[in-house]
């Protein structure tokens, strides 16, 4: 896999970290944007605000940056989220901080993109929501809400480019096992969750050539929870 790159936004996270190991375990040239200088891994970092349009540009140019490995794929993991009250309770600032914090780097970054991976022929992008787009709780509805558009943009991306040679699938995580989930949730079951790098392997699955036939899927990863 040598002769592909992939570009992982959210790199440097609880996930992020292990889908940027499991891709570069299985050969890839991996290149993960970042706020802040840093080289670590064998990844390639690259300093963007990918809430930017110049952000994203200045990502997407250096997935693109090596001849011998064309840009196939592109992760978006870039995401957070935000506990509140009810809707009525619920400032809009608070609501539409989640639809920028994991929408608007899912978009402009894929924007960015898609003409690197439809000039590609079987380019890949695969984007992650939540168990919440499908199964809401109260308390949480910009965040659920957010993670529901993630979800609706990918398909529109399947639907669009699926003739234009690139898939766009989607991973519905519930609770991830990383320590700052742990911290945050100390008297959980832990068991129950699912650790990052099984997760990891499903994404590296959606983003390679094995999982050609598959486009505009949304595809649980709960565990046991």
């Amino acid at each position: 896999m040598t002769e592909r790159t992939v570009l992982v936004t959210g790199g440097t996270g609880g996930l992020g970290g292990a889908v940027t190991a499991a891709f570069l375990d299985a050969g890839w040239r991996v290149v993960v944007p970042r706020r802040e200088p840093g080289t670590d891994d064998g990844a390639v970092r690259v300093v963007a605000d990918l809430l930017t349009p110049e952000g994203a540009a200045r990502a997407v140019e250096a997935a693109t940056a090596e001849p011998a490995a064309p840009l196939r794929a592109v992760v978006n993991l870039v995401g957070g989220y935000g506990a509140g009250g009810l809707v009525h309770e619920t400032p809009v600032d608070d609501f539409e901080r989640m639809l920028r914090l994991n929408l608007r780097p899912t978009y402009l970054v894929t924007h960015a993109a898609l003409p690197h991976l439809m000039a590609s022929g079987d380019g890949a992008v695969v984007c992650v929501s939540a168990r919440a787009a499908v199964s809401p709780f109260p308390g949480a509805s910009g965040y659920v809400t957010a993670k529901a558009a993630v979800r609706a943009f990918a398909e529109t991306v399947a639907v669009e480019y699926r003739q234009r040679g690139v898939r766009c699938n989607t991973v519905l995580p519930s609770v991830i096992d990383t320590p700052a989930n742990r911290a945050a949730q100390p008297d959980a079951d832990h068991r129950r969750w699912v650790p990052p790098a099984e997760i990891a392997e499903v994404i590296r699955f959606l983003a390679s050539p094995e999982s050609a036939p598959t486009s505009g899927a949304s595809i649980p990863v709960y565990g046991r929870a």
